[in-house]
């Protein structure tokens, strides 16, 4: 037997439903702070410098932003 249920609503009303936390304050300090380190930091060394004290697991977690940027570039 299966059972299909389709749930119409936000992402933010299944954030809720499903109890999760609201990260958006958190969300869009980081995005400050990763535009004013572009707008202060302006050559690629020192914002890839930036962002390597932010990620977790150290070159591992470059690698996935280094992967993502250039899916990013490629796509558009």
């Amino acid at each position: 037997m299966k059972i299909h249920v389709e749930v119409d609503c936000t992402p933010e009303e299944a954030r809720r439903a499903m109890g999760l936390p609201d990260l958006t304050p958190v969300h869009d300090r980081y995005v400050q702070l990763m535009v004013q380190a572009i707008e202060t930091q302006g050559t690629p060394e020192a914002f890839e410098t930036l962002v390597r004290s932010w990620t977790p697991m150290g070159e591992a977690g470059m690698n996935f932003w280094r992967t993502m940027f250039e899916g990013g570039n490629k796509a558009g």
